[in-house]
């Protein structure tokens, strides 16, 4: 055997890895797959497999690759990976270290944009019980947006033309980009803070879904809900539906329509004032007339006309009724007497002294009780006999 050929494990780990990395067709790869096992370590890195019904393939993501995600990657998610197929020595195993990683069938921005969807409706930021009611007559209006934007100057042009009594405050930010979703995060928080409008209007002119996405941000979704002014939302073009869309008290199809609705036309208002004006005037008119009828047919009353006739009207119509009531009343009075003399003659009739000045007398016990029969009584029992004058003490035998 020549040592020449013989290799250490190193060495041929090495090796290998210098082959895999010597080959074109494995430095730009994309692999179509389903996820497994997916971890994300504290140092950022993701750790996952890809596999299909004939295979699987270790995979990692190193932390500089995946804080570009959009989406959050899970298990049993299909996708399409981008990266390079070379060896790990230490393991001596081949893995894909991936730089992208995509939703097969379904762009990133789209997959990402449903799950936070899901997540945020799921925790009730979407609840229409959370949607607060636009002020009728704004004073002060805000809006969110760039001060570079198209989407500025049509607000303003709309609300100088139906609303112009209202001061509009612009929080300037950025649009689009990286550093977008905190700015107007902080400016809708600025605002809600310090209470500096009385209606929020949030949003932008149109473009591509990357252009909006900024208002796809979490950031901004939480800081809109959060905040107790009225929002609209104004993103792109009607079409255009973005996180803020949901999660905003009202969404408006585009900036011009977030400042009609959240402003009266004030030519509607001096319309519906001068109308007012007029309906008020012939209700008056009509209150008048009314009580100049009311007040002629007053005076023809007798009262006014002949207060003397009147006066002694009433005291004949007085008289006449003091008369019947002192009728009424002697009737009674003769009646009830009436009636209470038949009653005494009844009650007297059935007195007991009436019966004892016909000379029959009344038995009486000690106790006060009459005597009806001699069971009542027994010998030596001490008893009253009361007569018609007087009464006479007796003992039973």
């Amino acid at each position: 055997m020549d040592e020449r050929n013989i290799m250490t494990v190193t060495e041929l780990n090495e090796y290998l890895k210098h082959v895999f990395d010597s080959m074109p067709r494995l430095e730009n790869i994309y692999i179509r797959g389903e996820l497994s096992n997916y971890k994300i370590y504290p140092s950022g890195h993701h750790y996952f497999t890809m596999k299909d019904q004939g295979g699987a393939l270790k995979c990692v993501m190193f932390k500089s690759s995946a804080v570009r995600l959009r989406f959050r990657p899970q298990d049993g998610m299909k996708v399409i990976a981008l990266g390079r197929v070379t060896v790990y020595p230490r393991d001596g195993a081949y893995q894909l270290y991936v730089t992208s990683l995509t939703p097969d069938g379904v762009g990133d921005l789209q997959m990402a944009f449903e799950q936070l969807k899901e997540k945020l409706f799921k925790e009730g930021l979407f609840d229409p019980s959370h949607k607060k009611p636009l002020p009728p007559f704004p004073t002060r209006i805000g809006v969110v947006t760039s001060s570079a934007g198209a989407a500025v100057h049509d607000i303003i042009r709309v609300l100088r033309k139906r609303w112009p009594v209202a001061r509009v405050l612009l929080l300037p930010v950025r649009v689009q980009g990286e550093e977008a979703p905190p700015e107007i995060a902080a400016a809708v928080r600025y605002a809600d803070k310090w209470q500096v409008a009385d209606v929020l209007i949030v949003g932008r002119g149109g473009g591509s879904m990357e252009d909006l996405w900024c208002f796809n941000d979490e950031r901004v979704a939480r800081a809109i809900y959060d905040c107790s002014i009225p929002v609209i939302s104004a993103v792109g073009h009607e079409p255009d539906v973005t996180i803020s869309d949901f999660v905003a008290d009202v969404r408006a199809a585009t900036p011009s329509n977030a400042a009609e609705l959240v402003s009266p036309d004030i030519l509607d208002l001096r319309a519906g004032v001068a109308d007012c004006s007029v309906r008020l005037a012939g209700a008056v008119d009509k209150r008048l007339q009314w009580e100049r009828q009311r007040l002629e047919a007053l005076a023809r009353l007798p009262i006014l006309r002949d207060p003397k006739n009147y006066l002694d009207a009433c005291r004949q119509a007085l008289d006449t009724r003091d008369e019947r009531l002192y009728t009424l009343i002697s009737s009674l009075v003769a009646s009830a007497r009436h009636a209470y003399a038949e009653k005494a003659a009844r009650l007297d009739a059935m007195s007991p002294l009436k019966v004892l000045g016909r000379g029959y007398s009344i038995a009486v016990r000690s106790d006060g009780r009459v005597v009806k029969s001699k069971k009542d009584l027994s010998p030596g029992d001490s008893f009253t006999l009361k007569l018609r004058k007087d009464s006479v003490e007796c003992k039973a035998l």
